[in-house]
C-alpha cells in the first residue's frame, strides 16, 4: 500500500475510534479533576489507556509516513548543507 493511503486508512481508523468512545477525548475530559480527592479515588480507575495508545500510534504512523514521503528531500538538503560547509562557505 502507498504510504499516503496508509497514512489515510489509519488516521479514518483513528477517528472512528474517537467518534465511538474508544479514545479520550470521546465522552469528556480523561485528566483528573484538579482536586485532592484525599487517596479516596479507585485504584482500578486508570484512565483510557487504550484511547492514549491509539493517538499515541497515529501520531507516529504520521510522522513515519512524512518522513517516508520527505526523507529524499530532507537527505539532499542535508548533503547540500556538508557540502558547502566541507568547502568553506
Amino acid at each position: 500500500m502507498a504510504p499516503m493511503a496508509l497514512l489515510i486508512a489509519l488516521w479514518t481508523l483513528g477517528t472512528t475510534l474517537l467518534r465511538h468512545g474508544s479514545a479520550p477525548f470521546a465522552g469528556g475530559s480523561a485528566l483528573p479533576a484538579a482536586q485532592d480527592d484525599g487517596g479516596r479515588r479507585d485504584p482500578s480507575d486508570r484512565g483510557d489507556v487504550p484511547g492514549w495508545v491509539m493517538i499515541t500510534l497515529m501520531s507516529a504512523v504520521l510522522v513515519a509516513g512524512l518522513l517516508a514521503i520527505a526523507g529524499p528531500a530532507l537527505e539532499g538538503l542535508f548533503n547540500q548543507a556538508i557540502s558547502q560547509v566541507n568547502k568553506g562557505g
